[in-house]
């Protein structure tokens, strides 16, 4: 059986080291649309309950900052219920 070269070896580490790497990533990827995932659940929650004031708070919010955050018009009209849903709580809650 003969040796490997040092730049055989070498190779091999490297793709080693790039497959780890990319496995990293998508485990970091995953990890961070989990907690966004789970930070809107509980936002969304909270407005839906809407019994505390900073559910009061949150609508507001949401209604100010979102449609200027948000670039494409399809990912505005995924929130185009939530902004209703807030303006009906809104007016609901002063009346």
């Amino acid at each position: 059986m003969a040796r490997k070269s040092i730049e055989e070896r070498l190779a091999q580490l490297d793709a080693q080291r790039k497959t780890l790497q990319a496995r990293l990533t998508k485990d970091e990827r995953a990890r961070d649309t989990r907690r966004k995932v789970l930070l809107g659940a509980l936002i969304l929650h909270r407005i839906e309950d809407g019994r505390e004031a900073t559910a009061e708070y949150l609508r507001d919010f949401i209604k100010r900052e979102l449609p200027g955050f948000l670039t494409r018009e399809t990912d505005k009209g995924l929130f185009d219920d939530i902004l209703t849903l807030e303006s009906s709580n809104s007016e609901t809650s002063r009346k």
